[in-house]
């Protein structure tokens, strides 16, 4: 937004009129009316305090009384003036040292563009420093990061994106997009009438002994995100410990299954691999305890799960354990070197730590972009407001999860659903971000307490199906 207000055509008086004029609605629409009502505008001295006094004037005119005060005159903690509105502009994305802002009590605060104080990249408040909680936010011409990730969506309450004449500037520069519901039934097209079930076919390699509910969930989401056959093989595992279902199983051995997964990948539209593999070295030697198969090639990093990907012509979903197999970014650049097509991973913070060697920071679009550039994969790095990054810089967030999917077995799920939507034929960057979309909304449908992940592939289904069921 720095490259696009630099390159914008009209001045910036204009700008600030039309930034104004929206604060100025949303504010009085707030307070039911501005005519008799008391409002405090914090204002800074740049662009987004002209963008609050500019509101103020606006409120006054229709007959509110309004009082504007200097951000910088103001102490930490100062109580303001009783009002029935403050609206922050004390500072905006620019700034760069922790903001300590006055009281605003339990008066309703309206923020301009970001709250004061909260990072635009991050969504972080600086140590030592503090926001204002906004009732809601009025942004412009594009989302802000901070408004999305960190403690954004706590401190920024309802967003409101307001259009000031800038939107070819912004569809030109954006490398970043918020995934919404409509983004789901543009991209996810129907069955075909005359449909078959091979037509979306998933190959699940998943589970070890001993841990048989991560395939389960893997197999069940998929199945229920609208995979028409669901093959799942468990190395070392009889099928007969899941109950029947419509799950078709592919029995393997713990050591060189691969080869057996391999046999008949060409029948199938994707491939889940990892969750339940259980604890597999690095290398991937049949030899080491708790290896699963050859080493591999020479140059080929993974053991099994490097061999298995190395060699299957179809889009592969690599999640949790497989990822403790690869090890690092760079042995997965050597993997996704060798394939011809895409490769998703998605790891939570740890699994990315371990992956990257470090952790991701607060900046989670730039670690999530580090990370698929340097692997070759596209990224989904989990959390309340996903991140699916491509290897060329752009970045899918999809901002529909929330704290009910915090509980074991989500991700195993989510797994499945991305697998299912690469064999329905959605693009592997948009398959993981609508997935993320799928399975946060999914979950809102399902408890406010106690859901657990055995009861999100039925949600998932439902909520495609556009009837969530109510809790």
């Amino acid at each position: 937004m720095a490259g696009v207000d630099r390159q914008a055509e009209e001045p910036s008086e204009v700008l600030v009129g039309r930034a104004g004029a929206a604060v100025a609605r949303r504010a009085a629409w707030m307070l039911g009316g501005a005519f008799g009502r008391r409002v405090v505008v914090v204002a800074g001295k740049g662009n987004n305090g002209a963008d609050g006094r500019t509101a103020g004037r606006l409120l006054e005119g229709r007959g509110a009384g309004v009082t504007v005060l200097a951000a910088g005159d103001l102490a930490p903690s100062e109580p303001l003036p009783h009002a029935d509105l403050v609206i922050d502009a004390a500072y905006g994305t620019g700034l760069q040292r922790p903001y300590s802002p006055p009281s605003a009590g339990r008066c309703p605060v309206l923020a301009v563009d970001i709250p004061s104080g909260l990072s635009g990249l991050t969504g972080e408040v600086p140590e030592g420093g503090g926001a204002l909680v906004a009732a809601a936010t009025v942004t412009f011409a594009s989302l802000k990061p901070g408004l999305l990730f960190g403690c954004g969506p706590v401190l920024s309450g309802e967003v409101e994106m307001a259009d000031i004449g800038l939107g070819p500037l912004v569809d030109a520069a954006a490398r970043c997009w918020l995934i919404e519901d409509a983004d789901v039934w543009r991209l996810l097209r129907p069955r075909p009438h005359e449909a078959h079930k091979w037509q979306a076919a998933v190959q699940v390699v998943a589970g070890s002994p001993g841990m048989t509910g991560a395939p389960w969930l893997v197999s069940r989401g998929a199945l229920r995100a609208g995979a028409g056959y669901v093959r799942l093989s468990m190395p070392g595992v009889d099928p007969s410990v899941l109950p029947p279902s419509e799950l078709v199983h592919l029995p393997v051995p713990r050591a060189g299954w691969h080869e057996h997964v391999l046999a008949g990948i060409s029948r199938v539209k994707a491939l889940v691999v990892g969750p339940g593999l259980g604890t597999v070295p690095a290398s991937g030697s049949a030899s080491e305890p708790g290896g699963t198969g050859a080493a591999g090639p020479p140059g080929l990093p993974g053991g099994e799960v490097g061999l298995l990907l190395a060699g299957a012509p179809v889009p592969a979903v690599v999640d949790a354990d497989a990822l403790n197999a690869i090890g690092s970014l760079e042995a997965l650049a050597a993997i996704t070197a060798r394939r011809t097509v895409p490769t998703v991973i998605t790891p939570h913070t740890g699994e990315l730590a371990r992956l990257a060697g470090r952790p991701p920071g607060p900046d989670r679009l730039a670690a999530a972009r580090e990370a698929a550039a340097g692997s070759g994969a596209i990224v989904l790095l989990k959390g309340s407001t996903t991140t699916v990054a491509h290897p060329d810089g752009r970045a899918l967030l999809a901002a529909a999860g929330d704290s009910r999917l915090a509980t074991a077995g989500t991700g195993d799920v989510l797994s499945g659903v991305i697998g299912a939507f690469l064999a329905r034929g959605v693009p592997a960057f948009e398959a993981a971000a609508l997935a993320a979309q799928v399975h946060g909304q999914a979950a809102r449908t399902g408890y406010k307490e106690g859901l657990v992940a055995g009861d999100l592939p039925e949600l998932v289904a439902a909520w495609l199906s556009g009837r969530p069921p109510s809790r």
